[in-house]
């Protein structure tokens, strides 16, 4: 796999500033900035291989009356240093000793942040479905919050666009549109919109909005005269230079420098937080999504990942080299919470409920979690409830991915204005057959009380075909990790592999549907004992083989009834599969996976479910029934 194209990269620049080569590092602390929480993390090589040794966490200090992030991170750090005897801070505690020198200190320090909201962006192109939506993956892929996307064509009269980008505060602003050699009046009217509105930045009264133009290049001077008076302008290549064609990384990269200028340096503490650091500060979804992009750069395989936050629901695939990320801003299990009943109704939460509950209680159990967002559930009762919740949102979640990660597959150039460009987009790409691993990171997955429960709302919630992988961060390290990867990729992988990622296990899932109870699956096994497992499998049921981590089986399922397990329907598949936390589970719900309407025979079904994997303690489960 191509590093480059899969959207994690070595950055070699980064490398040469290290104060001490990496084969001779023996300390690293990795911290990450929250909104709420600073998260700091220590690795160490004294065993002659990288692993995690422990966490030191703080309240963030972003807000008033702090304002110096470096608050929160000494606190988190002094929690480190507690709890390992190891100096880190200074004597005076204005710094990080780098590198480590006689019994204290580390060698390299890094740092990601999503405090004071994110990096927050608007972008612009020419046409919704091409160069907006270019610049739009863009702006994700570089870790930010989009805040809103315009183009010429998306039916925003120019009034109501200028209104609507004099109403917003972003960080920094995308213009793209244009293939090179293409229109130009259409880039100019969209930059004569940006240029009536003036947006002011969120940061910093005294300084000019950054913009990023990243379109047609025979614009190029009708932009610089039209932007380098009242705005930071940078010009970097273009995003589409031709119809058929995306270069995204040259506007990732200029995010990702003007928000270490910008953004960074206006930010309270920030500054002073640069200096301790190694590497330039990187906003957390970045991070996030390098360590997606690490998986399926180690594995060579395809992998959906999804961070499922208090307010936003990240999604991030990598498929055949390409790297797309979303943002739900809306979709959270805390702060968002309602936004998810809102966006996905009371009916499809409760649809993955096994007893009965009214609208009106299902709706305030959701208000009092938004007004009291780091409460955590204390009954059975409400936990089932939030786990119903998280799989609508991670539902939701991919849908949305699914409209970003699309690409076109028929071009046509009738004359060089919009009128006369016929297009054709591809419906998403996004195919789950064509996913080899899925992995999830957040609160409320990572601190599940069994790890079948996770593995259970991933499955719900994406539906996985064919045979798929479940992997989950245990401990919530992924952004420093992907921080790390970017010039030490050992140790993060180290790291990663035999303290962060758990193996939930594989789940195997063949494509169709059936008349409840009918026979279309035979699978059988070769188990690591030499032992053979054999079964029948029909339509509707979940069944659960018990292979531990680390342990490898070989498995032949033969599919019929027209159902399809990878390689084509009725066809058979032989594989080795993996096992994990929670094992194999064998999963002939069909896909797409429907429920019954009526709502006594759902809920027996979801409790038969429920059991068949020991996902709830079965007595509190059957108590919890019977009322």
């Amino acid at each position: 796999m191509s590093i480059a194209k899969s959207g994690w990269i070595e950055d070699k620049e980064a490398i040469s500033r290290l104060r001490i080569s990496t084969g001779k590092m023996r300390y690293i602390l990795a911290t990450d900035v929250g909104s709420t929480t600073t998260k700091a993390r220590f690795f160490s090589r004294t065993t002659g291989e990288w692993r995690y040794v422990v966490s030191g966490e703080a309240p963030s200090t972003v807000e008033a009356p702090y304002e110096d992030v470096t608050m929160g991170v000494r606190n988190a750090v002094r929690e480190v240093e507690e709890l390992t005897g190891h100096q880190i801070l200074n004597e005076e505690g204005t710094g990080i000793y780098v590198p480590f020198d006689d019994e204290k200190g580390v060698d390299l320090y890094c740092t990601t942040s999503s405090a004071g909201g994110g990096l927050q962006m608007t972008v612009a192109g020419n046409v919704s479905t091409m160069t907006a939506e270019s610049a739009n993956r863009a702006a994700l892929g570089a870790g930010a919050i989009v805040m809103d996307v315009m183009a010429t064509d998306d039916g925003r009269p120019d009034y109501a666009k200028i209104n609507r980008l004099r109403s917003l505060r972003p960080d920094m602003f995308v213009l793209a549109g244009g293939t090179d050699g293409g229109t130009v009046k259409l880039v100019i009217e969209m930059a004569e919109v940006i240029k009536a509105a003036k947006p002011k930045p969120r940061f910093g009264r005294g300084y000019k909005m950054p913009l990023i133009f990243a379109g047609n290049k025979n614009a190029r001077s009708d932009i610089k005269s039209f932007f380098s008076d009242e705005f930071d302008l940078t010009i970097v290549d273009n995003l589409r230079p031709t119809l058929d064609r995306e270069v995204i990384e040259p506007t990732r990269r200029a995010v990702h420098e003007l928000f270490m200028e910008h953004v960074m340096s206006h930010a309270p503490g920030y500054q002073r937080l640069a200096k301790w650091t190694d590497l330039d500060i990187m906003p957390t979804p970045a991070a996030e999504g390098l360590a997606m992009q690490l998986i399926a750069y180690i594995n060579k395989a395809n992998v959906l990942g999804v961070g499922l936050g208090g307010a936003t629901t990240n999604v991030y695939s990598i498929y055949e080299e390409r790297f797309v990320r979303s943002v739900s801003a809306n979709l959270g299990m805390s702060y968002s919470i309602c936004n998810v009943l809102k966006e996905s109704s009371v009916e499809n939460i409760k649809r993955w409920i096994p007893f009965e509950l009214n609208d009106l209680e299902l709706e305030n159990r959701l208000y009092n979690k938004m007004i009291r967002p780091t409460t955590i559930p204390q009954t059975l009762e409400e936990l089932i409830v939030e786990h119903a919740v998280a799989r609508e949102a991670l539902r939701l979640g991919l849908e949305h991915h699914k409209t970003i990660a699309t690409r076109l597959k028929g071009v046509k150039v009738v004359d060089r204005d919009l009128a006369d460009i016929q297009y054709e987009v591809e419906e998403t790409y996004i195919k789950m057959i064509n996913f080899h691993i899925i992995a999830g990171t957040g609160g409320l997955l990572s601190h599940a009380p069994r790890r079948a429960q996770p593995f259970m709302i991933l499955t719900d919630a994406f539906q996985p075909e064919g045979v798929t992988k479940l992997f989950q961060d245990s401990v919530f390290m992924m952004p420093h990790l992907g921080v790390l990867s970017t010039v030490y990729k050992d140790a993060a992988w180290s790291v990663f592999d035999k303290d962060c990622l758990v193996r939930l296990g594989t789940v195997i899932a063949p494509v169709g549907s059936a008349r409840e109870g009918e026979s279309i699956m035979d699978v059988a096994l070769e188990m690591p004992d030499g032992s053979n497992i054999n079964m029948e499998m029909k339509f509707g049921e979940i069944k659960r083989i018990m292979l531990s981590e680390g342990e490898e089986a070989m498995v032949e399922v033969s599919p019929h009834k027209g159902f399809d397990i990878g390689p084509g329907p009725n066809k058979p598949l032989k594989t080795v599969i993996t096992g994990g936390s929670v094992g194999v589970v064998i999963d002939t719900r069909g896909r797409p996976l429907t429920l019954p309407d009526e709502s006594q025979e759902r809920q027996k079904k979801i409790f038969e479910w429920i059991n068949s994997i020991s996902l709830y303690p079965e007595d509190q489960m059957t108590r919890l029934m019977e009322k």
